[in-house]
């Protein structure tokens, strides 16, 4: 299992989660699909997202923000 981390927007915006308020989560890449591009056969070549998955309550956050910054967290 993934381990927990600590998100930041640049250098100092703290990010927690907007359902329970929790500071902890996990880290997935996620692809964001368009119809286009998947009828094309080209859904590799889509954007690609930072997935944020609370710890506490399993709540998904997504960020194309490339200034997310994660810190390794002791749970």
């Amino acid at each position: 299992m993934a381990k927990p981390v600590r998100a930041a927007l640049g250098d100092g915006i703290w990010l927690n989660c907007q359902v329970c308020q929790g500071d902890l989560f996990r880290e997935r890449g996620v692809l964001l699909n368009s119809t286009g591009m998947e009828f094309m056969k080209l859904g590799w070549a889509d954007e690609n997202a930072t997935g944020l998955i609370c710890w506490r309550c399993g709540y998904v956050h997504l960020f194309v923000n490339r200034d997310i910054k994660l810190y390794r967290a002791d749970k």
